[in-house]
C-alpha cells in the first residue's frame, strides 16, 4: 500500500521540477507607465488620427495605400501591447485588469480591421471603443506607475 504513495510522490516531485525548469523566458522590461509613455501613446495617436471630424467635416484621415497600412500596423501593434499589459509583473490582478485589457486588444484588432478595409467610419466607431477600454482601465487604475 505504501509503494503507490512513494510512487505517487516521486512523480509528483519529477511534474513540479519539470514545470520549474520551464519557468518562462519573458523578462518585462519596461513599467506600465513607461508602456504607456513610449509605446501605447504614441501608436494610439496614429490610430486615433486616422478618422478626425471637425465640424462635421472630415479633416484626418489615410490619403493613401501606405497611410492606410501604417494605421493597421500601429493598431496590431496597440493591440500587441495589451498583451504586454497581461504579463506580471505589470498585470495588477487576474479579474479586472486582465478583462480591460482583453478589451483593449479587441478594440485595437477592430480598428485594425477597419484599416484593412479602408474605411474611416468603421476607424472611427473602433476609436471610439479605444477611447472607452483606455477610459474605463484608467478610471479603476488612475496611479499605475510601474
Amino acid at each position: 500500500m505504501l509503494r503507490p504513495i512513494v510512487f505517487f510522490i516521486v512523480v509528483l516531485g519529477v511534474a513540479a521540477s519539470d514545470a520549474c525548469s520551464r519557468a518562462t523566458p519573458y523578462r518585462p522590461v519596461m513599467t506600465v507607465k513607461e508602456l504607456m509613455e513610449a509605446t501605447v501613446e504614441p501608436t494610439a495617436d496614429v490610430v486615433f488620427g486616422s478618422a478626425v471630424w471637425v465640424n462635421g467635416e472630415l479633416t484626418g484621415a489615410p490619403r493613401n495605400e501606405a497611410e492606410w497600412e501604417n494605421v493597421e500596423h500601429h493598431a496590431l501593434t496597440l493591440a500587441e501591447t495589451g498583451n504586454l499589459l497581461m504579463m506580471a509583473p505589470r498585470a495588477r490582478d487576474q479579474g479586472l485588469w486582465m478583462s480591460q485589457a482583453r478589451d483593449f486588444i479587441l478594440a485595437a484588432q477592430d480598428a485594425a480591421t477597419a484599416a484593412r478595409s479602408r474605411d474611416v467610419n468603421a476607424m472611427f466607431k473602433a476609436g471610439g471603443a479605444l477611447v472607452v477600454a483606455c477610459d474605463s482601465c484608467h478610471a479603476k487604475y488612475p496611479a499605475v506607475q510601474n
